[in-house]
Formats: C-alpha cells, sequence, structure tokens
C-alpha cells in the first residue's frame, strides 16, 4: 500500500512540475510579447502586485502563514535578490533569442554547487565538479561559436542564473524555520514596495494590451511557483528538477512559432550539456543529502 501511494505522489508530482514548466515558458513568451515597451523593473513590479492579489484569498483564510523565525530584514534580503533576479531575466527576455537565455538560465543549479563551496565551506565531490564542467562547457558552446555570441542578453542571463543561486543558497537556511508557504507570501508582499521604489524612475503607465499582459504574467508566475512548490513537497527534488528541462523545448517552440526565431546547432548541444550537467548537479546533491 505505502508502494502505490507513493508512485501517486510521484506521479501527481511530475504532473504538476509539468504544469510549472509550462507556466514557466508561457512567463518567458509574455516578457518577449510585452516587446520593451515596459521597462523590466517595472514589469517585476506588476508581477508582484497582481501575484499578491492572487495569494490574498490564501493570506485572508491562513494569516497564519505570515508567522516567520526569521526577522524582516532577512525576508528583505531575499526579496532583493529575488527582484534583481527576475529583472535581469526580464531584460534577457526582451533582448535575446528565448531558448538561448532559457539554457543559460539553467547553470543556476551550477553556481549553487559553486557557491556551496565557496561560501558554506561543503566540498565538492567528482560527480559535483564533472557538473560544474559540463554545465560551463554547454554555455561556451552557445556563447563561443553561436550566431549571436557573448551578448547582452547572454550576459543578463548569466547574472540572473547567479543570483537565482544566491537565493537558492539562503534558503537553505531559511527553509528549515519558515515553511515555503510562509517564504513565498513574504517574498510577494515585500517585493511589492521595493520593486515599486526601483521602479518609480522607468514608470510610466502601461497601454490596455501591456496592463492585460503584465496582469496575465501575475497569475502565470504565482500559479507556477504554488504548482512547482506543491510538486517539491510530493517527491524528491532529484525527480521534480529533472522535469523543469521541459520548459527549454516549449520556450523554443514558442521562440520560432510566436516570433520567428531560429534555434542554432549550437544552442541545441550547449544546452543538452547544460541541463545534464543540471541533472547530475541536483542528483549528487540528493545522495550526499540522503548519507
Amino acid at each position: 500500500m505505502q508502494v502505490e501511494e507513493r508512485r501517486e505522489r510521484v506521479s501527481a508530482a511530475v504532473l504538476f512540475a509539468i504544469g510549472a514548466a509550462v507556466l514557466a515558458a508561457s512567463d518567458a513568451v509574455i516578457v518577449r510579447a510585452l516587446d520593451g515597451a515596459v521597462h523590466p523593473f517595472v514589469i517585476a513590479f506588476f508581477r508582484a502586485l497582481f501575484g499578491i492579489v492572487v495569494v490574498l484569498p490564501f493570506l485572508a483564510l491562513r494569516p497564519q502563514v505570515l508567522k516567520s523565525t526569521h526577522t524582516l530584514g532577512q525576508h528583505a534580503v531575499r526579496a532583493v535578490f529575488k527582484l534583481f533576479a527576475m529583472v535581469a531575466f526580464f531584460a534577457a527576455f526582451s533582448m535575446g533569442p528565448l531558448a538561448d537565455v532559457t539554457a543559460i538560465a539553467f547553470m543556476s543549479p551550477i553556481f549553487v554547487v559553486l557557491g556551496a563551496a565557496l561560501l558554506l565551506g561543503e566540498r565538492p565531490g567528482l560527480a559535483m565538479l564533472a557538473a560544474a564542467l559540463v554545465g560551463f562547457s554547454g554555455a561556451m558552446i552557445i556563447v563561443g561559436p553561436s550566431p549571436s555570441g557573448f551578448t547582452l542578453a547572454i550576459g543578463l542571463a548569466l547574472v540572473g542564473a547567479l543570483l537565482q543561486a544566491g537565493i537558492q543558497l539562503i534558503l537553505k537556511s531559511m527553509s528549515r524555520g519558515d515553511s515555503t508557504s510562509t517564504l513565498i507570501v513574504w517574498n510577494l508582499l515585500l517585493t511589492v514596495p521595493i520593486s515599486l521604489v526601483m521602479a518609480v524612475p522607468f514608470f510610466a503607465m502601461p497601454g490596455n494590451r501591456e496592463l492585460a499582459l503584465l496582469a496575465l504574467q501575475g497569475v502565470v508566475g504565482t500559479t507556477c511557483m504554488g504548482l512547482m512548490t506543491h510538486a517539491m513537497s510530493l517527491a524528491p527534488a532529484s525527480i521534480v528538477a529533472p522535469v523543469d528541462f521541459l520548459r527549454l523545448p516549449l520556450v523554443a517552440i514558442g521562440g520560432v512559432a510566436l516570433f520567428q526565431e531560429t534555434v542554432a546547432l549550437t544552442t541545441v548541444v550547449g544546452a543538452i550539456l547544460i541541463c545534464l550537467a543540471a541533472l547530475m548537479a541536483a542528483r549528487s546533491r540528493g545522495v550526499k543529502a540522503s548519507n
């Protein structure tokens, strides 16, 4: 009975993760569809604003979710990291090929491995080092001989991946005291005022089309976060995380179908190597955690 129940939980987790991957790909497509009409800081503000509107009914039913073992300052630091990661990715998606930017974004788990070694004193094993080498090779294949080369969009994607890795390292300690729901709610609550302050110098009221896309993005982003969080609660990360790689072909299809982008062979090869490296890192960390 326990085996059957575990299979059902894993199957449900995979389905939730697939849904999250589809929504994450849609998020990137929405940013590109804005076509640079809205500044990335303004996009981040409206995404957080519409996201908190989605969360308000949950917050009204479960106000106890606001109880945290961490200070407001700690939550604020994570919110700032998250904000700048979003802005970096939004800017990258608005400027560069969607497939290239998404592939580079998958470097984040590799940066987590390196950051844990440098900042937390963890000793990476051979599998971790191999994952870092394979991931770096994949990134160089995309950046080096590709037609676009090292562009501003690729640079911003790397910055976003670095910041995302920083968020994961912060969560490594914060998740020991707070539930995932608490961390998500506080992140949204703090991102709204912080992003508003950052957006003021660039603020211009979006038109009706852009406002509709921003509202859709807020719903998509928050729902995506909830689906992935629930998936992680049902099954180990080593099972759930690889499903996120589905986001890459979906984004590539969206870029080709909607924006007439082309996907270079170097992008395909580099993306495969980066995804393989991220999978190696996730499995290696999972094995290490279970020992």
